[in-house]
């Protein structure tokens, strides 16, 4: 794949035979040459785990002290007083069967994430086949299943992320914005590998922690000194 002249640019500041402590890559990161928009920082964290074996899961969900700078849009499955409470706790989108048609048909897709209380699981589970491979389908590990609609409403707007791993047993997640700064950086980025490192699996054996890097929407990585 050729690569644009910025993105040459930037791995000109990047030394590939080092690795940075936390706010240096930060730093760092803060130095390319600038997108046309505010670009994600993003998280690569490669684990010493099997993916393929249930017991070597790695998820779970982290709330950002400092927000992902993306506001999320939230739509709530509930009925009756839960769905009042949806509304009033700052849901987008509240509903129950009747939305099914129009995410199966209408391919309404103008939500990010997706809760819903207990008893409408029946019908959501109904979209499996459309919300799965959008990583859209509501999951109680993720708390977004609960009838505390409130506080899943609440997290979620405030910056609550979801750390899972791949089939390569990698670890991909968005946590912050370049426009930051590298102090708001650090801090959510500690915030989300002290949750992955608290994550490890029983089963897991060795090195846990094999990589750890960061980079931008358009730019190369930086790996950082993880102990």
């Amino acid at each position: 794949m050729k690569q644009g002249k910025r993105y040459l640019e930037a791995k000109k500041l990047v030394d590939s035979t080092k690795l940075y402590e936390a706010k240096d890559a930060m730093e760092l990161l803060e130095k390319f040459p600038k997108a046309k928009f505010d670009e994600t920082v993003e998280l690569h964290v490669k684990l010493g785990v099997d993916s393929k074996h249930a017991d070597q899961q790695v998820r779970g969900t982290v709330v950002l002290p400092n927000g992902t700078g993306k506001t999320l849009r939230v739509l709530v499955f509930a009925k009756g007083d839960k769905a009042k409470e949806a509304e009033t706790a700052g849901a987008d989108f509240v509903g129950a069967e009747e939305l099914i048609p129009k995410i199966e048909k209408e391919n309404w897709f103008e939500y990010d994430v997706i809760v819903a209380t207990p008893d409408m699981m029946g019908v959501v589970g109904r979209l499996g086949k459309v919300l799965g491979p959008k990583g859209l389908m509501p999951n109680p590990k993720s708390g977004t299943v609960t009838m505390d609609v409130t506080k899943a409403i609440s997290e979620i707007k405030s910056g609550k992320v979801e750390y899972r791993l791949d089939k390569t047993n990698i670890i991909h997640l968005g946590f912050g914005k370049i426009s930051f700064g590298t102090d708001k950086l650090v801090e959510n980025y500690q915030t989300v590998i002290d949750a992955i490192i608290k994550a490890k699996p029983a089963a897991a054996k060795g090195q846990y922690i094999r990589s750890v890097a960061v980079s931008t929407t358009m730019g190369p990585s930086v790996y950082i000194n993880q102990k």
